[in-house]
């Protein structure tokens, strides 16, 4: 009888949707990051399992978070935080996901999000038609995320 529970223990965990085990990150968006550097998100780059959510708080007013057009994956649903709210988003599809601050997007206020362990990152597609600073930003996380 005890193989028997742990057989059906086993099915009904693998039968279970993977939300479960889904993770929550949360992503400060900050005037200040802990390095002194201005208007930041912290962490700037994360690596996620596909079904983990993201939540973003504004720590300081001014921030949001939205998506690039054309710099998440094919086929993912982009996102468009309202300012000083934080928003959280569930990524399913693997790839590299660009965010930015818009008010502060000049400034070097990008992010980057890596999601699953297969993720091909093209860094001229991450970087293609950003400002100074927010592309100097992005290629520090895009080298980043070769680290990992």
């Amino acid at each position: 009888m005890p193989k028997v529970l742990v057989a059906l223990g086993l099915a009904a965990m693998l039968t279970m949707p993977t939300g479960v085990f889904a993770a929550d990150h949360q992503v400060l968006m900050l005037n200040k990051d802990s390095e002194g550097r201005p208007m930041q998100f912290e962490p700037a780059f994360l690596k996620v399992a596909p079904g983990d959510t993201v939540t973003f708080v504004a720590q300081d007013k001014g921030h949001n978070s939205e998506s690039f057009a054309g710099k998440i994956p094919e086929g993912a649903e982009a996102w468009k935080g309202k300012i000083n709210e934080p928003i959280t988003i569930t990524l399913n599809t693997e790839g590299y996901y660009a965010y930015r601050c818009l008010p502060h997007f000049a400034l070097g206020m990008v992010g980057l999000i890596q999601v699953g362990e297969t993720a091909t990152l093209d860094a001229a597609a991450l970087t293609d038609k950003l400002p100074g600073k927010a592309k100097t930003r992005m290629e520090e996380l895009i080298a980043e995320a070769q680290e990992h």
